[in-house]
């Protein structure tokens, strides 16, 4: 069985988990997924986050974990192994996790989410020295403002990667007046930069770095010709990449990132918010941003999440529009009902156009409204017959008749049809909310009633307006309209057509549409 979350946040660390703490106050069903492989993992204390300084990065994830389940979100170790936009909107996810099995193997979980938020975090590159990988996040170091600190007033290496070894000299200078820079084979030192290192009195040591030398602590560094030198810390820039094998499957590509021409790293673009080039995904902590620090990773979670829960409020909203507009004909009566006027009272363009070319005589409008077109025809000399099934929209109708040739009729289309032969037959727009609303039997019930020398005149909907009861829904294109009558040899096409045209909504906006126009002819 598939499970049904609002949010699936992939990734436990500390944006994850922020993200997933907002959405459950939400109020949301969000499941957070948690691999397990934290970057600062290695660390025993994090830096610069207020109120918790010093705390252990350990702690505040179990911390948040139990915060996340205390406002009934849900934290689930695991990996996900697939990824997919899903044709019926939103995201199908496989999660492969620890299970109950006794041979002590996985089990694979089917989910369904609304929304994605990707907080997978990154992977460092550790330059290539022996003993290096096995002292990160103790004594060899990446961040002046995490560590510099803990190192103040000590011996402070600087291990050079790239031409940025001579920023992060100067930055660790700020903390120890003892920093030696080793060049490492990645810097070409010009006579500017070795003025400036020595203005700030850092050494400088030629030769390749080739391992650690480590006792109880970090003890130095060992050069390519066998010389150590004693440092108590080591800073080095690592390399970032994204952990982006979730990305890759919703067609999120890494994106470099660069610090002049150095490439510092891979990670996932996206807006202030966390919004992805994905629609419906969102990204927060170090996977988009490779400089948040724990403290930067948390607020943008909580961030992302206050995001995807906007985006699922206007979501609920629009459901719950679509759930209140069944096409019933309590649903049209309450449209009519509940409102002054719903349509401008101008006819349709092609409903004049039609008309102007054919001699009046009887005429049929089918779901006539509030009677724009219908009334049109009768002042023009037809002998209308408008229908809706709507008894309001016909109340409307007849209360501004007047003295002209019109008559009304209340229908449900989908039951009972208007008797007799017209040499005009009209359906404007003749569209429903409701998903199996029979309008091609409705439309052939129309050519049947078409006098011989009659029209049929079909406008629909093609490109609807944003303000449409539906603007997602796909209606039929004139040619597909024209297909499904299924007319005789004794019918002529006048024209099947798919004009643009600028259309005005209730608040005044405007939005190009496209009608799609059926004529045809009855032949005498």
């Amino acid at each position: 069985m598939t499970e049904n979350w609002d949010v699936i946040v992939v990734g436990g660390g500390t944006a994850g988990l922020a993200a997933g703490l907002t959405l459950a106050r939400s109020r949301r069903r969000v499941l957070v997924v948690d691999a397990g492989e934290p970057r600062n993992a290695p660390a025993a204390h994090m830096h610069n986050y207020l109120g918790r300084e010093g705390a252990s990065p350990a702690a505040l994830l179990a911390d948040g974990r139990v915060e996340v389940e205390s406002y009934g979100g849900v934290v689930r170790r695991g990996v996900v192994t697939a990824a997919a936009s899903s044709a019926a909107g939103g995201f199908e996810v496989t999660l492969d996790g620890p299970g109950e099995r006794s041979d002590g193997g996985t089990t694979r979980s089917a989910l369904h989410a609304r929304r994605l938020v990707l907080a997978t975090g990154v992977v460092d590159e550790l330059p290539d020295v022996e003993g290096l990988a096995a002292r990160w996040g103790r004594d060899v170091l990446h961040c002046p403002y995490c560590h510099g600190w803990e190192v103040r007033d000590r011996r402070i290496g600087i291990l050079a990667t790239s031409p940025l070894a001579l920023h992060q000299a100067q930055l660790f200078r700020q903390w120890s007046d003892d920093v030696v820079l080793f060049a490492n084979d990645a810097l070409d030192l010009g006579h500017h930069a070795h003025d400036e290192l020595a203005a700030r009195n850092i050494e400088v040591v030629g030769g390749k770095v080739t391992r650690l030398v480590v006792g109880d602590a970090l003890e130095g560094v060992e050069l390519a010709d066998g010389s150590r030198v004693a440092v108590d810390a080591l800073a080095v820039a690592t390399v970032v990449h994204a952990r982006g094998e979730v990305a890759a499957m919703l067609g999120l590509p890494l994106v470099e990132m660069r610090t002049g021409d150095v490439v510092v790293g891979e990670h996932v673009a996206s807006d202030a918010q966390g919004l992805t080039a994905v629609p419906g995904v969102w990204a927060a902590g170090n996977i988009t941003d490779l400089r948040a620090t724990v403290i930067v990773a948390s607020a943008q979670g909580v961030a992302a999440a206050a995001a995807v829960n906007a985006d699922l409020v206007a979501e609920d909203v629009r459901l719950a529009l679509h759930a209140g507009r069944d096409g019933s004909p309590e649903f049209w009566e309450r449209f009519y009902a509940e409102r002054d006027q719903v349509w401008s009272g101008r006819v349709n363009a092609a409903v004049a156009a039609t008309a102007e070319a054919l001699t009046p005589g009887r005429a049929l409008d089918l779901g006539a409204g509030e009677g724009g077109d219908a009334l049109w025809l009768a002042e023009r000399g037809w002998e209308v017959t408008a229908t809706d099934v709507s008894q309001t929209a016909c109340d409307r109708i007849a209360g501004r008749a007047g003295d002209r040739p019109l008559t009304t009729e209340r229908h449900d289309l989908t039951e009972t049809f208007p008797a007799g032969e017209f040499d005009l037959v009209t359906a404007s727009f003749l569209h429903s909310p409701h998903p199996d609303f029979p309008r091609t039997a409705i439309l052939r019930r129309a050519a049947a009633a078409v006098a011989p020398g009659g029209t049929l005149l079909v406008l629909g909907h093609g490109r609807l307006a944003p303000w449409s009861w539906d603007p997602s829904l796909r209606l039929p294109t004139a040619p597909e309209v024209l297909a499904s009558l299924e007319l005789g040899p004794e019918w002529e096409v006048v024209r099947a057509a798919s004009p643009e045209r600028v259309a005005t909504g209730p608040d005044g906006q405007e939005a190009t549409i496209t009608d799609e126009i059926v004529e045809v002819r009855r032949r005498p």
